[in-house]
């Protein structure tokens, strides 16, 4: 055995045998102790959206079941920069990585505590069951409970609908993931609309955010947000060894101009109309350049003088702190929005066909007036004027917001007390 296998194999014994002197110690105490939850979630970094989930639903852990103790079972690719946020904001925050290998033992000696360590698996919000195969590993080898939080369901095979079925409970993020999950005869004993966990978000680096802000003469309520987005996220050209996908670029190519007209004809609409500035900025590492030959450089001179052109990425941090501070948002993404209904900022969402059903969750939340299809030729028709008008009418605008967050919320208490009575279930 090799030096490096010795230590990994006695930081594993040591820390089992830790965990288990505290459980007996417990026990032998008749002292009730706190509940422990793995959450599985952070998909990848070149997202803020994706980012966006995890301290989404830690903040909600911690303001509904305060009690909880909670471990971040995190996936790989989670960079230096996103665990330096996520930590500041929890402190007590730790992090595992790895996988349950063939022996149904954690790849690393921290995660394998933590699968001893935990109570109960939530799995986080995401655009499916992304970690299916850790979830069925984790089932077939701890014999614990679980359960899934603000996923979009789009079908799944015959093993992973079983999979599903034996959660204690499964909230969708959108209403037709709902329906698809029972009409597949997914049946666990609770499924319901449960909101996306990036609601919730509540990082901020407002450092950042101002000095941005103050370089481009950006003043706080007179600027709105712009995201652009093609059809298919070219991950090719930001993940390392992915391969070009010939049929998604032609896709791109195809419906680029036809996608950024309705946000070209509304910047302008709102230069040329409104003292407002307009913020071209990015949720994903490519859109900085999508921005750029997709907006910026379709735009007239006039225009031009009022718009701002985000020319790096940024962390969900310095982005939500610069969302708190625009008049709104719009584009062709989906968690940016999420993350300023969910802080009070109004954001209108536009989609297509290639995406999930996720952005179906703005009708499920009442504000089905600012989701626009862009393959109906009638929303792209409204899809300037109602940007305007979100501006324009700001106080209406607000009210709008203020349903939406009661009825998130709402739901957010309700799911939190499941998730806190399957917690209490277990003995």
């Amino acid at each position: 055995m090799t030096p490096s296998a010795n230590r990994r194999q006695f930081l594993s014994r040591t820390a089992l045998a830790t965990a288990s002197l505290f459980c007996s110690r417990m026990a032998a105490s008749g002292e009730k102790r706190q509940p422990r939850i793995l959450l599985r979630s952070s998909w990848q970094v070149v997202n803020i959206g994706d980012v966006a989930h995890t301290p989404g639903v830690l903040a909600l852990l911690e303001k509904q079941i305060p009690e909880a103790e909670v471990i971040l079972w995190a996936s790989g690719d989670i960079s230096p920069a996103v665990i330096e946020m996520e930590t500041r904001r929890f402190p007590r925050l730790k992090i595992v990585k790895g996988s349950i290998n063939a022996e149904g033992r954690g790849s690393t000696p921290e995660l394998h505590a933590a699968l001893k360590w935990c109570d109960f698996l939530l799995h986080g919000s995401g655009p499916s069951l992304v970690a299916h195969r850790d979830v069925a590993a984790f089932v077939k080898t701890c014999e614990k409970p679980f359960g899934v939080y603000g996923i979009t369901y789009s079908g799944m095979s015959p093993s992973g609908v079983e999979l599903l079925s034996r959660a204690q409970f499964a909230f969708f993020r959108d209403s037709v993931s709902l329906r698809r999950a029972k009409s597949d005869g997914v049946t666990c004993p609770i499924m319901e609309f449960g909101p996306d966990g990036a609601f919730a978000v509540d990082v901020h680096d407002d450092a950042a955010a101002e000095k941005f802000l103050n370089a481009h003469d950006l003043q706080t309520g007179k600027f709105v947000c712009c995201i652009p987005r093609l059809r298919y996220t070219p991950y090719w050209l930001i993940k390392p060894g992915r391969q070009l996908d010939a049929k998604k670029q032609a896709r791109n190519e195809e419906m680029r101009d036809h996608d950024h007209a309705p946000l070209r004809e509304a910047i302008c609409r709102v230069a040329r109309e409104t003292d407002l500035k307009i913020l071209i900025c990015p949720e994903d590492m490519t859109q900085m350049a999508v921005g750029k030959e997709n907006l910026v450089d379709r735009l007239p001179a006039d225009v031009l003088k009022k718009v701002v052109w985000r020319q790096n990425f940024w962390l969900t941090d310095e982005a939500l702190s610069t969302y708190r501070r625009s008049a709104g948002l719009f584009g062709l993404e989906m968690h940016s929005p999420i993350m300023c209904i969910g802080n009070g900022i109004p954001a209108i969402v536009g989609r297509f066909a290639e995406q999930t059903s996720k952005g179906f969750m703005w009708q499920d939340i009442g504000l089905q007036d600012w989701l626009f299809d862009l393959d109906l030729t009638a929303d792209v028709a409204r899809y300037a004027p109602t940007v305007l008008n979100m501006i324009q009418d700001p106080n209406s605008a607000k009210v709008k917001v203020k349903q939406a967050q009661s009825l998130v919320q709402s739901r957010q208490i309700a799911t939190m007390q499941v998730l806190r009575d399957s917690l209490a279930s277990i003995s």
